[in-house]
């Protein structure tokens, strides 16, 4: 009998390679050889982000995510034991494990991502079991391809079965609008996205918050949050507007931030914190994160969040 565990996480898994420079990039030429300031390696992708952010909050997490039969994939797995994870995926994929090479200057906030997406879109019906999918919450990041028709039917069962849905699309699926994601918002409980997602998924361009806001909750999830980037985070919960403001810190890089954010969101809803308390919980793990070099450095536990939350003094606002 498999027992119910709080968060199936499901969604791509990256190996992530940082490099810093410290030229600019408006510097640079075709031709150029750049020297490399620093380099780092870390597992990354939607699944193996907010499944590691999760668990760091104390909650029964596994994971769907498709990877090759490569180095690169063992590296991921071998990272993911340190958050007492596993990868319900039953194959791997002929296509090489997702990668991507993330290029800093010190002289830049900016960033220049080169990624390759191979096996995580790769997942199909058969490489897990109906009876794995028995959590309390499904948190669908963003898929592509074969993947996310999987995604969506997993959706829908979700629907069925009276799991609730977290929704995280990136700007390439929301390019692809409400028609195409209708069923998988309709089977959404919370939906999380940035405002530029919003605006396309829509096919808007009113700067309106409470516009957007309400035009994606009749697309069917019951919650809806809107971040940008350092700007005012948004949401719509019961009926309630709210508002709260990152503090201003020192940025190292930002991979890795908005499933910070989401996943914080997520744990302090399961937890049963009031919905101030939940954006705040999202907010300095997002804080925690950009502090550092990749996606899972320095999440937070729950205790440390808290002392995160007295500290920075965050104010939401509900109206």
């Amino acid at each position: 009998m498999i027992k119910r565990y709080d968060v199936l996480c499901v969604g791509s898994a990256v190996l992530d390679n940082f490099l810093t420079i410290e030229e600019k990039f408006s510097s640079l030429h075709l031709g150029d050889k750049i020297l490399v300031r620093a380099t780092e390696k870390h597992s990354g992708g939607g699944a193996t982000n907010s499944a590691a952010a999760l668990s760091k909050l104390g909650l029964k997490v596994k994971l769907l995510t498709k990877l090759g039969n490569d180095h690169d994939a063992d590296f991921i797995l071998n990272e993911l034991k340190e958050y007492k994870l596993k990868n319900i995926c039953l194959h791997q994929s002929k296509k090489s494990t997702n990668f991507s090479t993330l290029i800093s200057s010190t002289k830049e906030r900016d960033r220049i991502i080169f990624a390759h997406k191979g096996a995580s879109d790769d997942l199909s019906g058969n490489d897990f079991k109906k009876s794995q999918l028995k959590a309390k919450w499904i948190y669908l990041a963003s898929l592509m391809g074969k993947s996310f028709q999987t995604g969506k039917e997993i959706a829908v069962h979700a629907k069925k079965n009276k799991i609730k849905l977290l929704f995280n699309p990136s700007l390439y699926l929301a390019k692809k609008g409400k028609k195409y994601l209708k069923s998988t918002l309709g089977a959404t409980t919370v939906l999380v996205m940035n405002k530029e997602e919003a605006q396309a998924l829509l096919g808007i361009k009113t700067n309106s918050y409470k516009e957007l806001l309400a035009n994606l909750f009749e697309l069917g999830p019951e919650t809806v949050v809107m971040t940008n980037g350092k700007k005012m985070i948004y949401a719509f919960h019961e009926n309630n507007f709210y508002s709260i403001l990152p503090t201003d810190i020192k940025v190292v890089q930002t991979a890795g931030s908005g499933d910070a954010f989401t996943s914080g969101l997520l744990a302090g809803m399961i937890k049963k914190y009031s919905f101030e308390e939940v954006l705040k919980l999202g907010v300095v793990n997002s804080l925690s994160v950009i502090q550092h070099i990749g996606t899972k450095n320095k999440l937070l536990t729950e205790r440390e969040a808290k002392v995160m939350i007295k500290k920075y003094k965050l104010k939401v606002n509900k109206f």
